[in-house]
């Protein structure tokens, strides 16, 4: 027989759980930001969506990272262009830094780059099949001198060979940077032993080769714990300045030119301020802050990339296709689904930002008309519109064709991206 009294403690517990875990309305405007954003737009007769940059923010974040590169006398900043993939935005971050150094992951990008910032430097931040080489290659240059202004970077032994018979073939000289493993794990040379070998082809072939440095990636240090990272960071300038003893010791002939010695990124370019083992520091998507770089050595730096979709609609929400009678009780149940937002575009790698309270409706998930679900008090009309971060650029920015700089309150610039020849892999 059931005791009263437990079933009332009972019912009441059950009772007091469900209202606790009954979501809360989040409900709203937009920010005064946000909302000095939607009025541009619309005023401006924006009609798409469209990916905006706040130059004012992007200046104080390039000003962050000069600060930091400008602790070592002899650091070099080089703008990695995928994170940043238009040239009149590279352009900017240039004359902001006083940078004329790139570095690229794509062979169109080289080419266009080569084409329309002929002045830059530009080091390979991948390794590229034989195939791009030749591809580059066939392509007369005009204004830019691969010879002097471009590094290849090289992974294996083997891929160094086919690269020397690319230059022998064509009466080449390649100037070639290695890639080391400094503890990532991706690729390159695992340290002085791999890298002997490949030091005496470069020395042997000096009509074909020319030695330009190292370049090691140690974004990985950025996902452990404080303590291990600490400790990492350690390892990974141990592996590098190991692999430069190597050069200084052994190889002293292709020492002496200027050597470019890379590293860092987004995530870590701050655990080299002070320090004299790099000098050249490539920094790109800490500049716009994507998402993906909430991280504690990024914590002064500001979002400055918003994706703006317009709104299209905007209707109570009539529950689930085929099961439409559940609307009611859904709605009683989660004020923030009370209404469905379907917006112009969408499936980016991007949340919303503004107005709060706006959510994805994943039945609706589309790369036409997302759909969102939203409560009755989120202020957005149709023809505003809805923003959202990226979680990261160099996928999302080449998705749109054209950046808008906005600075307060009027659109700056407007900025074609690079070409979209197989962007995501930029």
């Amino acid at each position: 027989m059931i005791n009263r009294r437990r079933f009332l403690i009972g019912s009441s517990a059950a009772a007091a759980g469900l209202i606790i875990a009954k979501p809360q309305t989040n409900a709203g405007g937009h920010s005064q930001y946000f909302a000095q954003l939607n009025t541009l737009l619309r005023q401006q007769g924006i009609d798409k969506p469209s990916l905006l940059i706040d130059l004012d923010r992007l200046d104080r974040n390039v000003d962050r990272v000069m600060d930091s590169v400008n602790t070592a006398t002899q650091s070099n900043y080089r703008i990695v262009v995928k994170s940043v993939p238009a040239p009149g935005l590279v352009d900017y971050i240039a004359s902001r830094s006083g940078s004329n150094s790139a570095m690229v992951f794509h062979r169109p990008f080289i080419e266009a780059i080569a084409r329309l910032r002929p002045q830059s430097d530009i080091l390979l931040g991948k390794p590229l099949p034989v195939a791009s080489l030749n591809r580059f290659y066939d392509t007369p240059q005009t204004q830019f001198d691969p010879a002097r202004q471009l590094q290849w970077l090289v992974d294996t032994p083997q891929r160094l060979n086919q690269y020397l018979e690319l230059a022998k073939a064509r009466g080449l000289n390649l100037r070639v940077n290695l890639e080391i493993d400094v503890g990532l794990h991706r690729g390159g040379f695992t340290g002085p032993d791999a890298l002997r070998p490949v030091l005496t082809t470069i020395a042997a072939n000096p009509n074909h080769l020319t030695f330009s440095g190292f370049m090691g990636y140690d974004a990985h240090v950025s996902a452990l714990p404080s303590i291990l990272a600490n400790i990492e960071i350690r390892r990974v300038k141990a592996r590098y300045a190991d692999c430069i003893a190597l050069l200084n010791s052994q190889f002293p002939q292709l020492a002496r030119a200027p050597l470019t010695f890379n590293g860092a990124g987004s995530p870590t370019f701050r655990n080299y301020q002070n320090d004299t083992l790099l000098n050249d520091i490539s920094v790109g998507s800490a500049l716009l802050k994507p998402s993906h770089y909430d991280l504690p050595l990024l914590t002064d730096f500001e979002p400055c990339a918003y994706i703006a979709s317009p709104l299209l609609k905007r209707h109570p929400s009539t529950g689930l296709p085929s099961l439409e009678w559940l609307s009611a009780p859904m709605t009683l149940w989660n004020a923030n689904q009370a209404d469905t937002l379907f917006i112009y575009g969408g499936n980016w790698l991007a949340e919303p930002v503004s107005p709060p309270g706006v959510t994805p409706a994943t039945i609706y998930q589309s790369s036409n008309q997302e759909g969102y679900y939203a409560a009755k008090g989120v202020e957005l009309a149709v023809g505003d519109f809805l923003f959202q971060r990226p979680s990261q650029s160099e996928a999302v920015l080449l998705q749109f064709g054209e950046l808008l700089g906005i600075r307060g309150d009027r659109i700056e610039q407007r900025w074609p991206t690079l070409p979209p020849e197989s962007p995501y892999i930029a």
